[in-house]
């Protein structure tokens, strides 16, 4: 469902406890529920007003850092929709059956039958017929994947904004299975209920780095004319595949979105103009070569040889903004980000990952999409994990993960820990500054962009002077 999303959880306490687990073998057996439960789900009223917690949701957030994770107890919550167009006239389970099917069709039934799943607030069963008007609501055990426990960074606050240094693997907004485990609340969590962000730029769950959060409407809609107006410019650190070109490399090639049920996108000559600066920052050879090369990570002239051994960290001046812009045009330059699980897959785009292929002569559209839909489940879980629009196809899609252990309150299948493939993309938002001058801010290097253990490099960037100069004719405005 997309519906509004109502907590239906009594305050926990400021120190909650993660349910019990037990294994797969008793599965089958009616599930005993203990006495003392932490998270009674809501009585079933006999009024038509929709079930709602009193209490709205629970205070403090039931967070609980361990292993380096940031884990949400478990907790009831409450998905409300009203009927759709397409539901109209149609028995209750059926709607379930079809668009619903991340749970088995018994489970629904069993819901149905005993109110919690129900309609305008009374339990009506599994062949209730869904009427226009009618609000379906659905109580379950939340289950919410654990997040990377790094804290939210505030580089700079005033009055008006907040500029962060967003950790990876954490998703901007609550979206799937995220809730609490998002920036906007844990950042709410940390800074009580009142609070009010208004998050002015997007990052997706992987990438870190510089975001701005508004306290207020006014300065979030004043910083969002100026992106829009492109006088802001933004910079990024990537790290990846070989040994980047010397000097500032403009890729000018347009993108095109060739699957929106995955979000894929390529180099394609009819797709949207799209421009970006690249310059190499470092370059780091394999470890068992890094003692015969001169000068570590510095910018010493290649060979030719080594283009596709050991990896760079890349300065990227994203011109205008296209949906994965970066990771395209890097990928179309024959270095992809390192550990891209879409772009840097050669399951996916084959050898050359799609290097100079903007007719797609070598992979062909169909071809690309084709081997990602044959890919095994593991596969293809690792290579959708990135999208947050398919959050809940990710977590279907990798059930050989699952621990084998099961909610000792809802029985539903337990996952192991996410892995550090899903918990970031080595592509890091590392300056925002105005075109004109009045502010700059920049973020911390993160640990992947620093030189390796037994070698030098930068430790720092210095200022975007060489990207603005080599774009400053096309585009005026950011010069």
């Amino acid at each position: 469902m997309v519906p509004r999303q109502t907590p239906v959880e009594p305050q926990p306490k400021s120190q909650p406890e993660i349910p019990a687990k037990k294994t797969n073998q008793r599965k089958g057996k009616p599930a005993k529920q203990k006495s003392k439960a932490q998270y009674p789900p809501p009585p079933i009223s006999d009024s038509n007003v929709p079930l709602i917690t009193p209490v709205g949701d629970p205070w403090p957030r039931p967070y609980l850092i361990e292993d380096g994770l940031r884990r949400v107890a478990p907790y009831h919550f409450t998905y409300n929709t009203y009927c759709k167009e397409r539901w109209r006239n149609r028995p209750l389970i059926d709607i379930f059956e079809a668009e619903f099917r991340d749970r088995p069709l018994e489970y629904y039934r069993n819901s149905m039958e005993r109110g919690t799943i129900y309609v305008n607030g009374k339990c009506v069963g599994p062949e209730y017929i869904v009427r226009n008007g009618d609000l379906v609501s659905h109580t379950l055990h939340r289950h919410e994947p654990p997040v990377c426990a790094d804290p939210v960074g505030v580089i700079h606050e005033d009055e008006d904004m907040i500029v962060i240094n967003k950790p990876a693997g954490v998703p901007v907004h609550p979206a799937g299975r995220y809730n609490f485990n998002s920036v906007i609340e844990i950042m709410k969590a940390e800074r009580g209920p009142q609070f009010m962000p208004y998050p002015c730029n997007r990052l997706d769950r992987l990438t870190s780095g510089i975001m701005f959060i508004a306290k207020n409407v006014p300065a979030a809609i004043a910083l969002g004319e100026k992106i829009m107006q492109r006088t802001v410019r933004k910079e990024y650190l990537a790290r990846v595949n070989g040994r980047f070109p010397d000097g500032e490399v403009v890729c000018d090639q347009p993108i095109l979105q060739i699957s929106p049920k995955l979000g894929l996108n390529r180099v394609r000559a009819n797709g949207k103009t799209a421009r970006t600066v690249f310059k190499r920052l470092a370059y780091y050879p394999p470890a068992d070569e890094a003692a015969s090369s001169a000068g570590n990570g510095q910018s010493g002239k290649s060979s030719g040889k080594e283009e596709k051994k050991g990896y760079s960290i890349v300065r990227c001046l994203p011109v205008t903004g296209r949906t994965h812009q970066l990771r395209v045009h890097l990928q179309f330059l024959g270095h992809p980000i390192q550990n891209d699980p879409i772009y840097a897959n050669r399951r996916v785009w084959g050898f050359e990952l799609g290097q100079d292929d903007a007719d797609g002569t070598l992979n062909t559209d169909e071809d690309v999409i084709s081997r990602l839909s044959r890919m095994g489940k593991q596969d293809v879980a690792e290579a959708v994990a990135y999208y947050d629009a398919m959050v809940d196809k990710y977590e279907e899609k990798r059930a050989e993960k699952m621990t084998g252990e099961l909610c000792d309150v809802c029985e539903t299948p337990l996952y192991s820990d996410p892995g550090d493939h899903e918990l970031s993309l080595w592509l890091h938002s590392l300056r925002y500054e105005d075109a004109d001058g009045s502010w700059a801010y920049v973020s911390p290097l993160p640990q992947w962009a620093l030189p390796p253990e037994g070698m030098s490099g930068p430790i720092s960037v210095g200022g975007m002077e060489d990207l603005v100069e080599a774009v400053k004719d096309q585009n005026p405005e950011i010069s």
